[in-house]
């Protein structure tokens, strides 16, 4: 066999190669994203706790953990934490957990009103134990409610950059409305100073965080480089759905301790901080599960209101992770010497990235 034979056949079986490659990676991306939407099928009509946990499950939560369990009982559906899925470096006194399951609270109150039942709420050991959720009568939700049940399925936190314009006051007003709690303060930050002010507490706190070994073992262990791997765990921060390249976990796991570094990581968030339109600060009235689940209602809320008025939202919480960083942040929203508890970024942007995968209702649900 002459040597241009053997490369010519050899040519031939690595295009078969990589064109088989490029073919397994397209339909693992297409399997993630059918996935993905059955998740999110919009509900419509009456709708069975399975649903309602459904919905629920469509919160945001730090990491992508999905830190809660919910167990149905007849006309009842209590939520509590998973403790199983801490994140003790980022969130040591698990401030960041309760937050989760207020928000997955939140969806699941606008989605049982939705769909014809109230819901009354009642704290479990101060929300230590999370909550539960009575289920009774008839419900009849109003325009702004309706209007943030149908962006459940939509929202997500977009790590895009914005396109930098203002929000109209109207649609500032409706934030604010929206995302009223009680016991919990939302103040809105629209001012380029004061933005820039929260940016470089975002970039003080991205740096001390990735000077911490300890944080960055913990943050990729949540992370998810492939499609077939963020479908089949149904958690954890998918890398294109933070607008990063999806890649082979072979390949995801060097590269990020490659190329994940402070100074572009700072320059990343220091772009989207700049291209924002506003940042939101969350302040409970009081510390501790019952307030802290409050805080993710009142996120919860705003960032579906968002959705609704054609807007995105991320969390930029390194300033309250950082707990050195929160005094000044503090100064900032004008909160005295109360704990801030969240840090969103808002605006508008036409880049469409895919959305986070859930674990299935039968994986979150106690008998």
């Amino acid at each position: 066999m002459s040597r241009r034979v053997v490369l010519t056949g050899a040519g031939g079986a690595l295009a078969l190669g990589v064109g088989a490659s490029v073919l397994s990676w397209r339909t693992s991306a297409d399997a993630y994203r059918r996935s993905v939407e059955d998740q999110r099928a919009a509900l419509s009509g009456p709708a069975d706790a399975h649903a309602l946990v459904r919905y629920a499950t469509l919160a945001a939560s730090g990491h992508n953990t999905q830190p809660w369990h919910f167990r149905i009982g007849p006309d009842e559906i209590a939520i509590s934490p998973d403790t199983a899925r801490r994140t003790p470096v980022v969130d040591p006194d698990d401030h960041h957990l309760y937050v989760s399951l207020g928000c997955a609270l939140e969806n699941l109150v606008l989605a049982a009103g939705a769909t014809g039942q109230a819901a009354d709420v009642v704290m479990v050991e101060d929300g230590m134990s999370g909550a539960s959720i009575r289920l009774s009568g008839n419900s009849s939700p109003g325009v702004d409610d309706a209007a943030m049940f149908q962006a459940i399925p939509r929202r997500q936190s977009c790590r895009a950059l914005y396109d930098g314009t203002a929000v109209a006051t109207s649609d500032l007003a409706r934030l604010e409305t929206a995302s009223q709690v009680p016991g919990v303060d939302v103040i809105l930050l629209t001012d380029r100073p004061q933005i820039d002010a929260v940016r470089d507490l975002v970039i003080d706190g991205n740096a001390a965080q990735m000077a911490d070994p300890a944080f960055l073992r913990e943050l990729k262990d949540w992370l998810r480089f492939s499609p077939d791997s963020a479908r089949e765990s149904g958690d954890g921060l998918y890398a294109a759905a933070s607008g990063n390249p999806a890649l082979p976990e072979w390949l995801g796991r060097p590269a990020f301790d490659l190329v994940f570094k402070a100074p572009a990581e700072n320059e990343k968030y220091a772009r989207q901080m700049d291209s924002s339109a506003g940042v939101a600060v969350f302040c409970a009235a009081s510390e501790g599960p019952a307030g802290w689940m409050a805080v993710g209602r009142a996120c919860q809320r705003f960032c579906l209101m968002a959705t609704a008025l054609g807007l995105r939202t991320a969390f930029v919480n390194q300033p309250v992770e950082v707990a050195a960083l929160r005094p000044q942040l503090a100064t900032i929203a004008g909160l005295g010497a109360r704990r801030p508890d969240l840090v969103l970024r808002f605006g508008r942007t036409s880049q469409v990235l895919p959305f986070s995968a859930r674990r299935p209702v039968e994986a979150v649900l106690l008998a």
